[in-house]
């Protein structure tokens, strides 16, 4: 039986304090923050007090308006000060959606994929691949995502990720990348999505199934997720634990208002 609290302080210790970064980017240790620091810019842990918290919101933000880049601060429920998220909004941050981190035990067996007739799941091995990768995730997402496409490609080829792609003949309709940082216990869900006309037939819990076994065959041990509340039922019911809630605050390019 997973045990919440003991994985949720190695999710800390490893994947928060001690973060694997893709080409690019760089991880930067500034005291009690970790800033990963690239193409796209976000604070991922934080161990601030009540004295310290607004000290440590207003040097971050002066950082990146001089840096003109936008900044994601990632809140955990358990991050302390309590009022943290309030100290941001004060400072112009905007919350994205509520999500909720949560793991699978992959030592113990694997979650249970649907056998979905007509629907057949590939491992992206090369640029053909990729490029259905990403047509299955403007499906799923709609126009918007077109924007975000070369980015999500360039995340695609990555030498830390495996992605799979979910087809119905012949055309791509879904597609997930699984995050394999060297080194670390956890593996992690991103990006699944599938085309409309195809949702409520299992290719999900397909290409949860499918991530879940090449993590488990690399030798992790945990297999997590950011659940939003549309997806996080459907992984509890395949035996994922929800271990704390999180919570995206985005700092936008330009001027805006200092902590008070």
């Amino acid at each position: 039986m997973l045990r919440a609290q003991e994985v949720l302080r190695l999710y800390d210790t490893e994947m928060r304090q001690d973060p694997v970064v893709d080409p690019g980017f760089r991880a930067e240790k500034l005291g009690p923050i970790v800033r990963v620091v690239g193409r796209e810019n976000y604070i991922i842990f934080s161990d601030l007090d009540d004295r310290k918290a607004r000290e440590v919101v207003t040097e971050q933000v002066e950082y990146f308006r001089r840096s003109g880049g936008s900044v994601e601060w990632k809140v955990f429920g358990h991050d302390q000060p309590g009022n943290l998220e309030t100290i941001l909004s004060a400072a112009g941050f905007v919350p994205d959606p509520p999500e909720t981190l949560i793991a699978f035990d992959l030592r113990e067996g694997l979650p249970e994929g649907m056998v979905t007739v007509g629907i057949d799941f590939r491992r992206v091995t090369d640029d053909a691949g990729i490029h259905d990768a990403v047509a299955a995730n403007v499906a799923a997402f709609g126009p918007e995502a077109q924007d975000r496409a070369m980015a999500y490609e360039q995340r695609l080829r990555a030498p830390n990720q495996a992605v799979v792609v979910a087809y119905a003949e012949g055309a791509p309709i879904a597609s997930g990348r699984v995050d394999l940082p060297p080194g670390r216990s956890f593996a992690g869900l991103w990006g699944g999505g599938t085309a409309p006309a195809y949702r409520h037939r299992g290719v999900y819990r397909g290409l949860v199934h499918e991530r879940a076994v090449l993590a488990r065959n690399a030798g992790y041990h945990y297999l997590t997720a950011d659940a939003l509340e549309t997806s996080r039922p459907i992984l509890e019911r395949l035996g994922f634990v929800p271990l704390t809630t999180t919570r995206g605050w985005i700092l936008e390019a330009g001027p805006g208002p200092s902590v008070g």
